[in-house]
């Protein structure tokens, strides 16, 4: 048996360019991993399954990007060897922090190693315009249509506090709304609102703000409730509607999620990772990304935690 860890992403930084030919905008922005997970197991199986850990149905059934992962891990295997897989979620769906594509990603991971595939950053995207970082993961500045990235160094110093409102946002509604508004640019957050790690990159900027907050207006409502409390800049990462701010450490991100309103959907205390996925059985332990042994020591409590 094979289990996975598979990290939630923040965009710090999300642009939005023009429709292309495949349908997709092309978007520019910088992507970071955060700790904030769900697990995978995936094992050999006289019969195919997919179950949740807790029990229930897992979301979109067959259709999930883990069930696809598999497929497509076996076709190019050419293999029908039926495999199980439970899911565990942390991560809420619909809410901009690309938890379905993290999935789909350490599905490749764990699947990839059992049926002896190699999988490329392109055979990734094959699963969504997000697999591809998740595949890699860390911190890259992105571009194209999700499929070009460019590594960076993983920014340190500062935990983040998320919290989710109680509105689930469509990626494809808030795309929609943004052309409708004729593609509005987000607002810039710099200088001495960052963290000392993220000073010297291009300011912050979310496209996506305006068209989120049109679609649903409760968004601006919490977010500036949590500017207020907070006293420090709130942003939105992807299509939202998760909202984020910068704290020194994870204790002083605690304390400010104890001043968060009531009727969440959810909240979490995260810090930035280098790596999207990791996975592990009883003799290794390996990801897309070098684990050297700070790397390995993080995963390890983020396996046993």
């Amino acid at each position: 048996m094979i289990e996975a860890i598979a990290c939630a992403k923040v965009n710090f930084s999300l642009r939005i360019g023009p429709v292309q030919e495949n349908g997709l905008h092309r978007i520019g922005g910088r992507f970071q991993s955060i700790s904030w997970i769900d697990r995978l197991e995936v094992g050999w199986a006289d019969e195919d399954s997919l179950a949740s850990m807790s029990g229930g149905p897992v979301i979109a059934g067959k259709n999930n990007l883990v069930w696809r992962a598999a497929t497509l891990v076996r076709t190019e295997a050419e293999s029908d060897r039926p495999v199980r897989i439970s899911l565990g979620k942390s991560i809420p769906s619909a809410a901009g922090l690309g938890g379905g594509s993290a999935d789909g990603a350490a599905a490749l991971g764990a699947l990839g190693r059992m049926f002896g595939v190699d999988i490329t950053t392109q055979l990734a995207g094959k699963l969504g315009s997000d697999v591809p970082f998740c595949w890699r993961g860390g911190a890259a500045d992105v571009g194209g249509t999700g499929g070009t990235l460019q590594a960076r160094d993983v920014p340190g110093g500062f935990a983040l506090a998320l919290v989710v409102p109680p509105v689930e946002l469509s990626t494809a509604a808030v795309f929609t709304q943004w052309d409708a508004m004729g593609g509005p640019s987000g607002s810039p957050v710099t200088g001495l609102d960052l963290p000392p790690s993220l000073r010297s990159a291009e300011p912050l900027v979310n496209d996506l703000h305006p068209a989120a907050a049109a679609v649903a207006p409760i968004l601006e409502d919490w977010r500036r409730e949590l500017e207020s409390s907070w006293g420090r800049k709130v942003l939105l990462t992807g299509s939202g509607p998760t909202i984020y701010a910068f704290f020194v450490d994870s204790a002083e991100a605690f304390a400010a999620l104890d001043a968060i309103p009531p009727g969440a959907r959810s909240a979490a205390v995260a810090g930035p990772v280098p790596f999207g996925w990791v996975a592990r059985d009883d003799a290794d332990m390996w990801s897309y990304a070098r684990l050297d042994e700070p790397a390995e020591e993080l995963a390890g409590r983020l396996f046993d935690g």
